[in-house]
């Protein structure tokens, strides 16, 4: 049976300006506009926004929130104050990640919690049923939230000139908001902050982004996000597709859950331990993270650069010593240094920098050398 696609808030508009779409996570989703090339260098040099509001959004509320959130959460909340951000995951027991996700500190009995879109129905079951016990209300408000990316090093000019809003002083992964309304059928979740709005109506910003560059993130209800995006339109920002979120992402080494995460790929394998904090008192998936840890993890994920100009796709068979020792994870032809370079999951033994291994593709083997995984320097405004 042929799936049914969802659309976002500014399917419309994406059509009307002839974007090619294409599923993703269950949407039908702008790849490109104008081009990914053209779109990925926007927003390494200018700015660029997309559609994000495929994103999930499932809000967490009561006097257990606090011990909830750390319960299933790899970071630690324990006493950040509203208007702060972490990343981290929710694991399985045995280590596997839910998902990757930002957790937004909206009050002390108040959280946000952002998902990927082909997790929503996933993630919101997991929650769920990991609140018995708590004093918690957990909410899916994912169609009630449109969200737009603003990516870019003029970012911050941009939305000072297009909307007023001097953010300057809105640091890396905080957030401000003001109150909202209850959407049909919730309870009034609205609170008293010190936020923006934008013609009377309230958004929630955040220094947050996908691409290793400055930006934003701007969740409001549909009517406000499709008022952002004609704004932004109109005063020149470019519009960017998930092909250019895809390779701008990827070229600093920030993971996509389904790639470089997921329920067989711990956070250690992939290098990203620092998200997870050993010393909470407990959090699911403790155990299993403290046995990787004392007795090491047999695969892990690393950068790869091919000597030819060669393209390794996700899946390709990675080999050293004439036997495989793990797959491409994401690779590209990098746009921002026309390098030909991929992640991947192999053999730990082989994931020393500097170490000769060879790639696949299709009936030919290309040689390359393993590397950091972060193959361009992210420009973030700490």
């Amino acid at each position: 049976m042929e799936e049914t696609l969802k659309t976002t808030c500014l399917h419309d508009s994406h059509v009307a300006l002839g974007a090619q779409m294409s599923p993703f996570g269950g949407f039908d989703m702008p790849i490109q506009y104008s081009g990914i090339i053209d779109e990925h260098n926007a927003v390494r040099h200018r700015c660029g926004m997309f559609d994000v509001s495929h994103m999930g959004e499932v809000l967490v509320t009561g006097s257990g929130s606090e011990e909830f959130v750390g319960h299933i959460f790899t970071n630690d909340v324990r006493g950040i104050p509203a208007g702060k951000i972490l990343y981290g995951m929710m694991l399985y027991p045995d280590g596997g990640v839910v998902d990757d996700l930002l957790v937004y500190r909206l009050a002390d009995d108040r959280w946000l919690l952002v998902v990927n879109a082909s997790n929503i129905g996933k993630d919101f079951e997991w929650i769920q049923k990991q609140s018995d016990g708590y004093d918690v209300k957990v909410e899916n408000l994912s169609d009630f939230y449109g969200e737009i990316a603003l990516q870019g090093p003029l970012a911050e000019k941009t939305a000072l000139d297009v909307f007023g809003l001097d953010l300057q002083d809105l640091v890396f992964y905080t957030f401000r908001e003001l109150p909202y309304q209850a959407h049909a059928g919730l309870e009034n979740v609205s609170q008293d902050g010190n936020g923006l709005s934008l013609d009377g109506e309230s958004i929630i910003v955040s220094r947050t982004g996908y691409t290793g560059e400055d930006g934003f993130e701007f969740y409001a209800s549909f009517a406000v996000i499709r008022d952002i995006w004609e704004r932004l339109l109109a005063a020149g920002v470019t519009p960017c597709g998930l092909g250019c979120r895809d390779t701008l992402r990827f070229e600093v080494g920030l993971p996509l859950y389904g790639h470089e995460l997921s329920a067989e790929i711990s956070p250690i394998e992939a290098g990203l331990g620092m998200f997870v904090k050993m010393d909470k008192p407990e959090f699911i998936g403790k155990d299993a993270i403290e046995r990787q840890k004392a007795c090491g993890v047999t695969r892990k994920i690393v950068g790869i650069e091919l000597k030819d100009k060669a393209i390794p796709r996700a899946g390709y068979p990675v080999e050293a010593d004439g036997q495989q020792i793990g797959e491409v994870t994401t690779g590209y032809n990098s746009i921002s240094t026309g390098k030909s370079v991929c992640m991947a999951l192999i053999k730990k033994e082989f994931s020393a920098p500097g170490t000769e291994v060879c790639v696949r593709i299709r009936k030919k083997v290309f040689p390359g050398t393993v590397c950091k995984k972060k193959f361009y320097e992210k420009n973030y405004k700490k």
